[in-house]
């Protein structure tokens, strides 16, 4: 069976016909001022050379720029980036000063390494500057040694506790500045990294988190981590600045090597310490997924590349189908910004998935817009120019043409909590985390379990953990301490707190609106008692997920009901996801107050429940219905009968 994914309808393009971005040939030439490919970033871009012209025409790592760049709008973060050398200044600077903060421009330079500048928004008198640290976990593998540094970091220079994040890694809050540099260090020297975790680059690339002796899952595992070190910067300012120049990096395969130093087709900048980023780096972020057929548990469809494994009859993996254009984030009251799910590519086999990867990086780098960050996401550049002129540019890049898809069967989410066996004669347990935040009586008794059996874990894209290689005989005393610490397996786990989400929002987030994770443990208590009161089984459940800005950090835009921050205690309303994540959402009603919940939830649940079709989730129940009928519903009802 092929999967089928839907689009939002009417977002095919967001620019006018005068605004959408125009190809034209620019000579590449060499200067010392600059670390654009000649391009610009909204106007005239380079086209990638064809094969046939290959070996005349290189990207260089300073080319001069033209009378149109000259020109041509640029947001302030470009400038920060192109004087920075290559993401050291002023950060190495404000560093040493004896501020509690940095300036706007190592604030941009510093996401780079990992970290956010935050203060405490609830606080009066005064900012209280501190640091959040991310780490980066491809596949969301965490050692042993690394786990128990987190924890006593978190102890130590942090707000004593641990976050778990929706892209399979660690939050660390509230480290102060002069702190940064013992904290980074640590994590550094303790097998832990957090360069690339923020900034204009490639994020913490997912992968199935549980460690599964399988081949296809540890090939998209092993693919995950080859992503991961392809594109991860090379300049060394990571290393110059936390930890004297020292490097901490283990050999990288010789196959990543080749792919990041091929030049073949045009993509690097030459003799430059940055041969896939140059000085500018992205335009924005960028996400990729790599996970196995059937397993949408790293909720594939929101990134900008996802990467699924394809095997023969013989479960040996062959190649990949590749996905691009997703991304969540967007903007109130901005219908040119959008949430979208990605569209198939095509298949590589499977050894060119890092060239073409790599094809599909440098076209956002090459044609993602630099002049307005709103607008910088490479799921612009695809509703722009559509996937068949999105396809044509990266083939250029990549040598070879796409062949068609492979169809793959259904997906499914998969939360692996609970016991489960790895296939080599231990066993994983999966682990719930309200909101993925690890505290109090759950992080001491974690970390004793941890310490104790010398466990590896690994963190899911549902912000939960799982302990890895356990004995058998060690199964019943584990679970026993973790369920004395609130840790309780599946079964006594609430369905509906299974499958939420949440970002951290207030108080440290600088663009929350409302509340997210604070406010998510009484909305679900409320959704369980509209459940209870009009009839549905404690099994049956609804995707919740939470925001409290349109950011889209939990991915609100793929729940069967999802609630976005759009004012003080006011939430836009999200319906129409599906509980296998394939499906976007679309906003149903603006300025829901939190106090006004039952009077909306209420009515949609009920009527779920007496109109739905068999096995018919919420989400696809609000999708078949339409929002037309849904507000009739709600203005129409009378409560529940008894």
């Amino acid at each position: 069976m092929t999967t089928s994914f839907r689009s939002p309808a009417g977002v095919a393009t967001v620019f006018s016909a005068d605004q959408k971005i125009r190809l034209g040939r620019l000579d590449v030439l060499r200067s010392s001022r600059t670390g654009f490919l000649g391009r610009n970033v909204s106007g005239v871009h380079s086209v990638p050379p064809s094969s046939s012209s290959s070996s005349s025409i290189q990207a260089v790592s300073t080319p001069a720029k033209t009378e149109t760049a000259k020109t041509t709008k640029r947001s302030k973060v470009e400038i920060i980036k192109e004087k920075s050398n290559f993401i050291r200044y002023p950060l190495n600077e404000e560093l040493l000063t004896e501020a509690p903060n940095v300036n706007e421009s190592a604030v941009q330079l510093i996401k780079f390494h990992g970290s956010y500048q935050q203060y405490n928004r609830e606080e009066r008198g005064g900012r209280s500057y501190s640091f959040m640290l991310r780490t980066k976990n491809p596949s969301g593998k965490v050692p042993n040694q690394l786990y128990l540094t987190m924890d006593d970091l978190a102890d130590e220079f942090g707000i004593g506790t641990l976050r778990l994040t929706t892209r399979q890694t660690f939050q660390l809050h509230g480290v102060v500045k002069q702190n940064l540099k013992t904290v980074m260090s640590s994590i550094i020297k303790n097998m832990g990294s957090t360069l690339g975790a923020c900034g204009d680059l490639n994020r913490n690339v997912l992968a199935p988190a549980a460690p599964y002796v399988k081949k296809d899952y540890l090939f998209a595992q092993e693919t995950a981590d080859n992503i991961a070190a392809l594109l991860s910067p090379q300049s060394g300012f990571y290393y110059d600045m936390w930890v004297d120049g020292e490097q901490f990096l283990t050999a990288e395969p010789p196959e990543v090597v080749k792919a990041r130093n091929d030049n073949s087709h045009g993509t690097n900048f030459v003799d430059s310490p940055e041969p896939i980023y140059g000085t500018q780096f992205l335009p924005r972020k960028f996400k990729i997924a790599v996970t196995v057929p059937t397993d949408n548990s790293v909720d594939l469809l929101t990134n900008d590349i996802g990467v699924v494994v394809v095997s023969d009859e013989n479960g040996e993996p062959q190649g990949f189908n590749i996905y691009v254009g997703g991304g969540m984030g967007r903007t109130h009251r901005m219908e040119s910004t959008f949430a979208r799910i990605a569209e198939p590519l095509g298949y590589v086999p499977k050894e060119d998935i890092l060239y073409a990867v790599k094809a599909i990086v440098v076209t956002q780098r090459e044609h993602g817009r630099r002049d307005d960050r709103k607008y910088s996401r490479m799921k612009y550049l695809i509703s722009s120019w559509g996937i068949e002129k999105f396809r044509d540019v990266v083939e250029q890049y990549y040598g070879k043409k796409f062949e068609s898809s492979r169809d793959l069967p259904e997906w499914e989410f998969k939360s692996y909590l609970g016991w489960h066996e790895q296939g080599d004669g231990a066993w994983f347990c999966g682990l719930h985390v309200d909101s993925g935040r690890v505290g109090g009586i759950m992080k001491k008794t974690l970390r004793e379990v941890i310490e104790k059996y010398n466990l590896d874990v690994r963190i899911t894209p549902n912000q939960n953990i799982v302990l890895c290689d356990i004995k058998s005989e060690w199964k019943r005393p584990i679970t026993t301490v973790l369920a004395q610490a609130g840790l309780l397996q599946p079964e006594f786990v609430d369905p509906l707190n299974q499958t939420a989400m949440a970002c951290p929002a207030f108080p440290l987030c600088p663009l929350a609106i409302t509340e997210a994770e604070r406010g998510i443990p009484s909305i679900l208590k409320r959704v369980r008692a509209m459940f209870e009161k009009v009839g549905l089984e404690y099994d049956e459940s609804v995707v919740v997920r939470v925001t409290g800005c349109p950011n889209g950090c939990a991915r609100p835009y793929m729940a069967e009901l999802g609630l976005v921050g759009d004012g003080p205690n006011s939430y836009q309303v999200w319906l129409g996801g599906t509980p296998n994540q394939t499906q976007i959402a679309r906003a149903f009603m603006d300025k829901v107050k939190i106090h006004d919940f039952e009077k909306v939830f209420e009515p949609l649940f009920y009527n779920w429940k007496i109109g739905r079709q068999s096995k018919e989730s919420f989400g696809e129940f609000t999708t078949r219905m339409g929002f037309e009928k849904l507000k009739e519903l709600i203005d129409t009802y009378e409560g529940s009968p008894k």
